[in-house]
Parts: structure tokens; C-alpha cells; sequence
């Protein structure tokens, strides 16, 4: 399902792609990294709602390299593999009640909301795919858009539940192991970004999150009713 989506946005211009993607991507960005804070202030911390961060306002959340520069270029040169990053929610962890298991919970909140927006998306198509023929002049702009925006989420999801510090997946994983085992983890850390990208440059990345990425696509085209 994943590829076939791929399939029909590769038949697209490089300004069409861009111009049906930004939406998407953006959001699946900026909801992240507010679904971070929402669940910080729910579990104690009031940082990231303090600094005026809850928001959706795109301003306070653009990195102007990771949410437009990164993305952009993996569109245009057909990567078949999107990510990017806004500009971290702050939380402050000694302000979480129970920071072993919370820093879990935080984390976990980002690929959530990925998840959450691909079940979004997945009723847009679904909704337009409904419409009379007279409207698709407007239903098909917004049935590439709702495509496009279920496999961004869906690879945004399973990119960051890889269990690698300083992605929530390596934050999750840190909250629950055992402690000698969550500290040598977390040591990894300030490589975990280096080790991403020579993942992403040995094609072994798109090996390991392809198939988890295509399994969530089929799972929301099957609740959604689109498989």
C-alpha cells in the first residue's frame, strides 16, 4: 500500500509534489512536537505551555533546516523516505511526577499523534472518494494531499519509534528497560543522529522502517475503509 501510494505521487511534478506535500508534512511536524508538550503539561510540566509553544501557529515551531530545508530536498530528489524536525518542545523532566515512566509517556505522545494524523488523512480520501465526478476537479488535489499525508505519518512514526537516543523511540525505550541497561542506552545519545544518517546513506534505514512503514499505511487504509 505504501509503495502504490508512492507509485501515484511519483507521477506528479516536482512543484505538484512540493505544492500537495507541504501541508502534510508540516503538521505531521509541528503536531509532533506539540503532542510532546501537551503530554509533558499533562503529566506535570507546564515549560513548553509557559513559552507559548502549544500552539499550532508555524512560527513558533519552524527549524528553518530540519522543517523546510530537509524535506524539501528528499522531495524533490524521490527519496521514497521523508523526515524532519521542528524545533523541540522544552520540557523540563525534573518537573514530571514520575520521570522514569513519564519521559516514556512524553516520548511515546509524538509517533501517537503521527498515527492519529494518518487515520486523519485516511477519512479525507475517503470523504472525497465519495464525492460526484463534477467535484473531482477539487477532490483530486485533496485526495493526493490525504495520500501524501498518510505515508509522512506513517514514516514519521516508525522513523522516530526507532529505538535510538534522541528519537522517542530510544526515550521510550530508556523509560522502560531496567536501569543498567536504560543508562547504557542513553549513552548513545550524542551519536544517535550520526548513526541515522549513515543509516540513511547505506539504505539499510529504508529496509528496516519500509515494511513497519507499509504495515501502518494498511493499517489505516483497512479502519479507514480504503483497503
Amino acid at each position: 500500500m505504501l509503495y502504490k501510494i508512492f507509485g501515484i505521487l511519483q507521477t506528479l511534478t516536482s512543484p505538484q509534489l512540493i505544492s500537495i506535500l507541504v501541508l502534510p508534512t508540516l503538521f505531521a511536524i509541528i503536531v509532533h512536537e506539540v503532542a510532546h508538550g501537551w503530554m509533558a503539561k499533562r503529566l506535570g510540566d507546564p515549560t513548553a505551555e509557559r513559552l507559548g509553544r502549544l500552539t499550532l501557529n508555524p512560527i513558533r515551531h519552524i527549524d528553518p533546516l530540519g522543517t523546510i530545508l530537509v524535506p524539501a530536498v528528499l522531495l524533490l530528489l524521490h527519496s521514497g523516505f521523508i523526515f524532519g524536525w521542528a524545533k523541540p518542545v522544552p520540557i523540563t523532566w525534573e518537573n514530571l511526577r514520575h520521570p522514569k515512566r513519564d519521559v516514556a509517556m512524553v516520548a511515546a505522545a509524538g509517533p501517537v499523534s503521527n498515527l492519529l494524523m494518518a487515520l486523519m488523512w485516511g477519512a479525507v480520501v475517503r470523504i472525497v472518494l465519495l464525492l460526484p465526478a463534477s467535484a473531482q476537479w477539487a477532490g483530486k488535489p485533496l485526495e493526493y494531499m490525504g495520500l501524501g499525508g498518510i505515508a509522512v505519518n506513517a514514516l514519521l512514526m516508525v522513523f522516530n519509534l526507532l529505538p535510538l537516543p534522541p528519537l522517542d523511540g530510544g526515550r521510550v525505550a530508556v523509560g522502560l528497560l531496567p536501569g543498567p541497561w536504560a543508562w547504557r542506552l542513553s549513552r548513545l545519545e550524542p551519536y544517535g543522529f550520526l548513526i541515522v544518517i549513515a543509516l540513511m546513506f547505506t539504505g539499510v534505514l529504508w529496509v528496516v522502517i519500509g515494511p513497519a512503514g507499509n504495515f501502518i499505511v494498511r493499517l489505516v487504509a483497512a479502519v479507514t475503509g480504503l483497503g
